[in-house]
């Protein structure tokens, strides 16, 4: 856990609110609290590294509503961790399909909570790497030119500099120079790496 990661609590019973804030900020974390979720949805800040923790009905928005809205508008889906005060199996498997963290039942369980907060946590921070990385390799790629692109994807589509020079209407000796500068604005030596890099920005192969 770091020091600049949010839990967003979002529970329209003031109780349980000021239950799980105290419980979590024992627990070291930063904890940012709502009875709305109309409120929350206007100041949640998808940059703050963390995750939030639901409670499933509420009037107005319920918690998978909020998560819907929340990956339609921020672009990215915010770990989640739903609570609510019955057990709803298909409420839970729906939450689950929707891709939350864990579905826990009130009285929550002080272990069960700090449990999916940290394995919420975990998620977040491996989804902010993988898209800090994407974004590295965006601009990297951004850098080819139209025909270095072209290269590229030849390449990783695992074409020979013959076959490249054939396909694109040039000569070998063109495409060897093409490729070596494409390689070397992405950073990588090997088509290996290239095909890596290939399936991060989803391209075909």
């Amino acid at each position: 856990m770091t020091d600049k990661s949010t839990i967003y609590l979002v529970d329209d019973d003031a109780g349980v609110l000021t239950a799980l804030s105290r419980l979590l900020r024992w627990k070291g974390y930063e904890v940012k609290p709502y009875s709305s979720p109309q409120v929350f949805l206007r100041e949640h800040d998808a940059n703050a590294p963390g995750c939030a923790v639901l409670d499933v009905s509420m009037p107005g928005l319920d918690g998978l509503e909020i998560q819907r809205v929340l990956t339609a508008t921020a672009g990215y889906q915010r770990p989640v961790v739903f609570v609510t005060g019955q057990g709803d199996i298909p409420t839970s498997v729906r939450a689950m399909k929707a891709g939350a963290i864990d579905f826990l039942t009130k009285p929550i369980n002080d272990d069960d909570l700090f449990e999916a907060v940290a394995r919420a946590e975990a998620r977040d921070a491996e989804s902010r790497r993988f898209h800090s990385e994407l974004r590295l390799i965006q601009a990297k790629v951004s850098t080819l030119t139209p025909r270095e692109r072209e290269v590229f994807t030849h390449v990783v589509a695992g074409r020979l500099n013959k076959q490249i020079a054939g396909d694109l209407g040039t000569v070998e000796k063109t495409i060897k120079v093409h490729r070596s500068r494409m390689m070397e604005k992405l950073g990588v030596r090997t088509v290996a790496d290239l095909v890596r890099m290939a399936e991060k920005l989803n391209l075909p192969k």
